[in-house]
């Protein structure tokens, strides 16, 4: 009777449920060859066509805004605190290329959906641009030949940036605001469609449905973690980190202070550059600025 009343309430369970039940006793031997023979007929489907403009543009608007922040760096002054220690004064120092936008590198993989990558087999893969690995990934044509890092892609540009006037300065700014959006909104798009991860723990970025084992974080004792990446859903600003500075306002003191820093306004650091330049900023950008918020207190 007992096993009869246990067998009326599992269809029950099952009917209202709407799921199964299932022996936790698998043959993953038998399992195995299916997942890897699924994965390879998936493989077939990328890269997607229609998004192969897409990644075009993406390397395109990169190149310029490479080229633009390049040739404003020479005209608006940019510092940068050496030290990363909390509760100090900031000790600054000329910026680069790199501290406006921040490099983001990551395996380079021949195939989308190829093995994965161990530790062991670390140094036997190029680390390359992270957006540039999605856009070869997605189809673009020969963007990897050109993946070098921004401080190296921004050397050759100091000699033209010299003779820059005023008005040449302005449209190089307005030119390298619009790369900027392009170069953001082309990233989102595409990871729409191409799986990118990254790790909660210490940012690594993999362009690729499965991750990766090589131990890049975790390798301290106060690391609990153990060297395991925990992998999720990357984000634009996992790709192209926006760099979010303080700004001085025209009812900001001349020297913003931390006492005031509730007031202050906040902005990406290419976005201010070109600010500063004369190019005009979207308006998704001013409650970020808080351009007519209040001044601190005295």
């Amino acid at each position: 009777m007992a096993l009869k009343q246990r067998k009326l309430c599992y269809h029950l369970w099952e009917n209202f449920s709407g799921c199964r039940f299932y022996s936790s006793r698998v043959d993953w031997d038998k399992l195995r060859p299916m997942i890897l023979e699924r994965i390879k007929r998936r493989a077939k489907d990328y890269p997607v066509r229609a998004m192969i403009p897409v990644a075009n543009d993406v390397v395109n608007a990169r190149a310029l805004l490479i080229e633009g922040v390049s040739s404003l760096i020479k005209f608006i002054p940019v510092k940068a605190c050496k030290r990363h220690a909390k509760n100090q004064f900031h000790t600054w120092i000329d910026g680069t290329l790199n501290d406006i936008l921040v490099p983001v590198e990551t395996f380079h993989l021949q195939n989308m959906f190829q093995d994965v990558i161990t530790h062991d087999q670390r140094f036997d893969f190029e680390r390359v641009p992270a957006v540039l690995e999605l856009c070869y990934q997605a189809g673009a044509n020969g963007c990897l030949y050109n993946s070098s890092s921004t401080s190296e892609a921004g050397k050759n540009d100091s000699v033209v940036a010299k003779s820059l006037s005023q008005h040449e300065l302005m449209s190089v700014a307005r030119l390298t605001m619009e790369a900027w959006e392009r170069f953001r909104s082309g990233v989102q798009k595409l990871l729409l469609v191409y799986p990118a991860k990254v790790c909660k723990y210490c940012s690594e970025v993999h362009i690729g449905p499965s991750g990766h084992k090589a131990r890049l974080c975790g390798v301290f004792k106060y690391e609990g973690w153990r060297g395991t990446h925990l992998w999720q859903k990357a984000k634009v600003d996992d790709l192209v980190p926006p760099k979010i500075i303080w700004r001085r306002r025209p009812q900001d003191p001349p020297v913003l202070l931390d006492k005031g820093r509730e007031f202050y306004g906040h902005a990406p650091a290419v976005v201010e550059l070109c600010m500063q330049a004369g190019a005009t900023i979207p308006v998704k950008y001013f409650c970020m600025m808080k351009m007519q918020g209040f001044p601190p207190p005295p």
